[in-house]
């Protein structure tokens, strides 16, 4: 499972991996806009055109640890679906959804060079 938000090492929903077995930091293929939601969560959301690369981590895990732990905490704005990563393998990933994208307070932060740069160019360790 690829994750580029509060699930990552250090964040508010990174305990919802634990007992996962981190794999390492990864960058998605430059296929994505990254987007701020409200400035709580990020999302991916995948382009033919004019993509940017998006750091994260990488875990391993059983999928009930990801069906139990992780989706119920993630928000309607993000769905499971499969990401490209910068290597060319496959990972399961949260997208944003293509209706969310429209909706107020989503802004493009896909040239802030990630979720946790994002955050710290705005003076915060975490989301709100």
């Amino acid at each position: 499972m690829f994750v580029n938000g509060q699930a990552m090492s250090g964040g508010s929903l990174n305990d919802a991996l634990d007992g996962a077995r981190f794999l390492g930091a990864a960058l998605t293929a430059p296929r994505y806009r990254f987007y701020s939601v409200r400035d709580e969560f990020p999302g991916l959301h995948p382009v033919a055109e004019g993509g940017a690369a998006v750091p994260g981590e990488v875990y391993e895990m059983p999928y009930a640890m990801l069906r139990d732990q992780l989706l119920p905490r993630e928000p309607a704005e993000l769905e499971l679906g499969v990401i490209e990563l910068a290597d060319g393998h496959g990972s399961l990933s949260m997208r944003m959804r293509a209706w969310a994208l429209g909706q107020p307070g989503v802004t493009d932060i896909s040239e802030a060079g990630g979720w946790l740069a994002y955050l710290a160019a705005a003076g915060r360790r975490t989301a709100k």
